[in-house]
């Protein structure tokens, strides 16, 4: 299960990314959730592209990137330089998205979209089969730090929708979920669809245990 799971890093202590960092690499996670915002798409600003690159120096764990910004093209140019894996950005924004998603190819990196909660399937229609990932927002972009944020009530039925849809054009294109992605609640997403999931307040950040025993526990929990 652990390689399903990605965990956001700006859901971490932002003091302390590196000591956070290794202590998930010890735990065996495989890959690091990087999210990139630029305060216009979503009003958070909380981490900037040159402390992904130098946190890419610390890290041999693979950056699983999600872009939300209003114009995507320098960014999205920086986290392929800084050593992206993979690499969503938002349908709502990207002018060209079959291009955008050409790039990301070329350039060795897994391609995806992302799409906010509202968003509906249809614009995936002839992007589907260039993305080797899908990111559902089960909440609104960047607003995971306001307490009010849950996920809604439709996600289990739009990512059962978008499973339908990968599987009736025989694509193999996976779906990751992010946004109030709570451990007992990974059960029911699976079932529903998703392959991947971002750890973030609602799963290995929270309380005032230590990143290690919420680790600890995370695992006893979906043993």
């Amino acid at each position: 299960m652990l390689e399903m799971i990605s965990p956001s890093l700006i859901c971490m202590d932002l003091c302390n990314l590196e000591r956070d960092v290794l202590v998930l690499e010890e735990a065996g996670l495989s890959m690091l959730h990087v999210d990139i915002v630029d305060g216009y798409f979503s009003p958070s600003l909380p981490m900037g592209l040159d402390v992904v690159r130098q946190l890419r120096k610390k890290t041999e764990l693979p950056f699983d990137c999600h872009v939300m910004a209003m114009e995507n093209d320098f960014i999205v140019e920086q986290l392929v330089d800084i050593g992206a894996s993979t690499l969503c950005f938002h349908v709502e924004t990207e002018r060209h998205i079959a291009r955008k998603l050409g790039q990301l190819r070329k350039c060795g990196v897994g391609p995806g979209v992302a799409l906010a909660p509202a968003t509906p399937l249809s614009t995936l229609e002839y992007a589907l089969e260039l993305c080797d990932f899908v990111l559902l927002m089960m909440i609104n972009p960047g607003y995971a730090g306001y307490g009010g944020e849950s996920r809604y009530d439709f996600m289990l039925r739009k990512i059962g929708d978008l499973k339908r849809m990968i599987l009736n054009h025989g694509l193999d294109v996976r779906i990751e979920l992010d946004g109030r992605v709570r451990t007992e609640d990974l059960k029911e997403l699976r079932a529903a669809g998703g392959d991947v999931f971002v750890a973030g307040t609602s799963c290995f950040f929270s309380g005032d245990r230590p990143l290690a025993e919420n680790i600890r526990l995370f695992k006893e929990r979906i043993a």
